[in-house]
């Protein structure tokens, strides 16, 4: 028996009707006519086709892959209308029913088509979405660690952010970024809310940049969030160095704070606080350690004048600060070479009491400090002179002269009961003394028989230390002696020269 209907008159409107009804992809036209291999390859076609489209992709189907698919529709349409052009169908034998069927049947692929496309959105949404996580574990993940290691994870979120919302305004991920900018803000301002001040700075100045990635418009009451938290970071962090944490540190803070924010409650408070940083450091001096607060007001004197304050207006009062400290730091030197004295840095203490001098030449301690700095420079030779801070008493009544029995110019320095110096010019007549003559019983140095470089002085009874001091550039080494004055007696110092040895008396 045979498996097809028999030949059929030729009906145009048979041969459309197959050619629609295979247009479903189903292969219907076929079906109708019992061309079960050719309704299989078709099944086969359309089933590749979801094979290849499904799940949905955000990408969609590739333009090939639909021309393709297509292509082979046409093919089909054409193939069965050629066939169903002498083929009588088995179902609906109207061929006007036929196509009525085959039109209402093209809305499935419509139908799939709308399906798909609705399945693709789906899948941008949820590809969308997986993106916003994955920029707020880049945030979650930064949060615990410093802002230098967190920073590049904060620029790609903050990136991710507003590609979101510029690409896809009217996604769902798009609907949550301003939660996430809240997030965002909130986490890499934390140290701020924990007080770290310091911490807080550098991430806060990176928060007041986000509007040039993301439009004010998106960030709202975001986009002046920092300012008022960065000021009173600036200015915390700035006080906290200001009062010796972190010295290097202060003057940038707070330069920053008035550069930044000249208007702002904080920078009001920065003149306060140096000002009475200065005066601290200013009661210090008399303290128990004046040589640091002498060093701490020459530093605050530096730093305060490379402060700015003009359009903070309190230039003015800034430039008074430095200047205080300045002169106190000065004035601060005498007490500071007290204080070295005292503790034995003799030659620490000479430098300071010139220094002091030399700026103070009119001061009320002016010519304590000088016989302070000439016992200093008696210590150094002879440390049991500095047991007592020389005061600026003179005379006595006992005679001490001294001699000159060498070529060389020297300084004579004393101290004791009194202390002072003088210089003596070098005996033109004198020559260098040899080291063995000095060993012999009869070595008589500045004996009568010359008209030495002398000087007469009169001090009180009790001990005093001379130095005898080549003239500078000698390579004659100082010669000392220590003198126990009695009354009734008149003494003679006599400075000489050995070679090889240096001076000596």
């Amino acid at each position: 028996m045979p498996t097809a209907p028999p030949p059929a008159p030729a009906d145009g409107l048979r041969a459309a009707a197959v050619a629609v009804l295979n247009l479903s992809g189903l292969g219907l036209g076929y079906a109708f006519m019992r061309r079960w291999l050719l309704m299989l390859v078709c099944w086969a076609a359309t089933a590749v086709l979801l094979f290849v489209v499904l799940p949905a992709d955000p990408d969609g189907v590739s333009g090939g892959t639909l021309a393709l698919y297509g292509l082979f529709l046409l093919l089909a349409a054409a193939h069965g209308a050629y066939v169903g052009l002498r083929t009588r169908l088995v179902w609906p034998t109207s061929s006007p029913l036929a196509i009525l069927l085959g039109v209402v049947l093209l809305a499935l692929p419509a139908a799939s088509g709308v399906l798909y496309e609705s399945a693709r959105q789906e899948a941008i949404e949820k590809m969308l979405l997986d993106r916003l996580d994955d920029a707020d574990g880049l945030v979650e993940k930064a949060s615990g660690q410093s802002f230098g290691t967190a920073e590049p994870k904060y620029r790609k979120a903050l990136n991710a952010y507003q590609g979101l919302t510029a690409d896809h305004p009217d996604s769902r991920a798009a609907e949550k970024i301003p939660a996430r900018l809240k997030t965002f803000y909130t986490t890499v301002g934390a140290p701020y809310e924990e007080k770290n001040y310091c911490e807080a700075v550098e991430p806060l100045e990176f928060l007041r940049t986000v509007p040039r990635t993301v439009s004010k418009k998106e960030l709202g009451s975001l986009a002046t969030w920092p300012d008022d938290r960065l000021a009173t970071s600036l200015y915390e962090c700035g006080s906290y160095g200001l009062n010796g944490n972190d010295d290097a540190n202060w003057s940038t803070m707070f330069n920053n704070l008035l550069d930044t924010f000249p208007k702002s409650d904080q920078a009001a408070k920065v003149e306060p606080a140096v000002k009475a940083v200065v005066d601290d450091a200013v009661k210090d001096v008399g303290g128990d350690d004046p040589c640091a607060a002498v060093d701490s007001l020459k530093s605050l004197s530096t730093q305060v004048q490379g402060l700015g304050g003009a359009e903070a207006g309190i230039d003015k009062a800034l430039d008074d600060d430095a200047s205080r400290a300045d002169s106190a730091a000065s004035t601060g030197v005498y007490a500071c070479g007290v204080d070295q004295y005292k503790d034995g840095d003799f030659e620490e203490a000479v430098t300071s009491m010139n220094d002091f001098v030399a700026a103070h030449k009119s001061h009320k301690n002016a010519p304590r400090a000088k016989k302070i700095a000439i016992a200093a420079e008696v210590a150094q030779e002879i440390p049991a002179a500095g047991k007592r801070l020389p005061t600026t008493r003179s005379g006595g009544s006992i005679s001490v002269t001294v001699k000159n029995d060498s070529p060389e110019d020297i300084t004579v320095m004393y101290t004791g009961p009194v202390t002072g110096s003088f210089k003596l010019k070098g005996c033109g007549s004198c020559t260098t003394y040899s080291w063995s003559s000095t060993l012999l019983t009869n070595f008589k140095p500045c004996n009568d028989n010359k008209k030495y470089p002398q000087k007469t002085i009169s001090l009180p009874t009790g001990t005093t230390y001379f130095v005898h001091k080549p003239k500078s550039g000698s390579t004659s080494t100082p010669a000392t002696d220590t003198a126990k004055l009695s009354s009734g007696y008149i003494y003679t110092e006599c400075a000489y020269m050995t070679s090889g040895y240096g001076a000596n008396s």
